[in-house]
């Protein structure tokens, strides 16, 4: 299949015409000193766990329904599958930055990325499985490679957004799942592991959407107690309140990731405010 469309966003399934993390990094996190919501090793587990089930996921389709529609905007099947496995030699890359010092960008260029993402899409499923396995395997062997003392080691992504190796799992751990989910072929943002959940909504509250000026203040809650609120967007003005949307903590990943509208949220303050796509 001929593929001529822009690659998609791959993050964030809002929109948009600007990509964020590379415009205004230079203002939200462009050097993050504690990756927030990581755990190197919980992490690591939870990607060859999550690798595991996509891969039966995928075993189940046909070579027809690859070159189908995703639920990504101008994307096949074929085309986040591709994603998939060079994001995981991209991760490999960074991982040997981090262990070695010497600098190993994720790609070489992002237009070398997208060519490689269209360049594979239409493969059968049986090369794509095989990509995803031996990619998956390298991930693996670079994450064990690492010595603790090099977790602190900062590495820049795409973007020029720079965090330590210690959030890399938990980096590829967001790609496994979402795009698992964006595959379209059964499984939802409901169907993510708790953990994951959790993990997702305390990078997005905690660092993503802290402080944009483009977010209204917004007071987040998936249960009664102030225990179970986060607060994240711009500060608020005076005699400003924050916005309150209420939900479970899947519901609310998937509006602030933009795969669901926000069904099963409720904003006792009005609609649900309009959120930025964040690459």
């Amino acid at each position: 299949m001929q593929h001529t469309e822009p690659i998609a966003r791959t993050f964030d399934l809002r929109d948009t015409g600007a990509d964020f993390t590379r415009s205004c990094g230079a203002h939200y996190g462009r050097v993050m000193t504690d990756y927030a919501g990581a755990d190197y090793a919980r992490d690591a587990a939870a990607v060859q766990e999550a690798t595991a089930r996509l891969l039966t996921a995928v075993a189940a389709l046909d070579d027809a329904s690859l070159a189908r529609p995703s639920e990504l905007p101008g994307w096949t099947r074929g085309h986040v599958l591709a994603h998939l496995a060079r994001n995981a030699d991209a991760m490999v890359n960074l991982l040997t930055w981090a262990r070695t010092g010497e600098e190993t960008p994720m790609y070489p260029d992002a237009e070398t990325r997208d060519a490689d993402i269209r360049r594979d899409a239409a493969r059968p499923l049986a090369v794509h499985l095989d990509d995803l396995r031996t990619s998956a395997a390298r991930f693996d062997a670079a994450v064990a490679a690492l010595p603790p003392e090099r977790l602190p080691y900062e590495v820049a992504l795409r973007g020029g957004l720079r965090e330590p190796a210690a959030g890399l799992p938990l980096r590829r751990l967001t790609e496994v799942e979402l795009h698992h989910v964006d595959l379209g072929i059964g499984r939802t943002v409901a169907d993510l592991p708790a953990t994951f959940v959790e993990s997702q909504l305390t990078v997005l509250t905690g660092t993503r959407f802290a402080g944009h000026p483009d977010i209204p203040p917004l007071r987040l809650a998936t249960g009664p107690g102030e225990a179970d609120v986060r607060h994240t967007g711009r500060p608020a003005a005076p005699g400003e309140s924050p916005v309150t949307v209420t939900g479970s903590p899947a519901a609310l990943l998937g509006w602030l990731t933009g795969r669901t509208d926000g069904a099963g949220l409720s904003c006792p303050d009005g609609p649900l405010p309009a959120l930025p796509a964040l690459g």
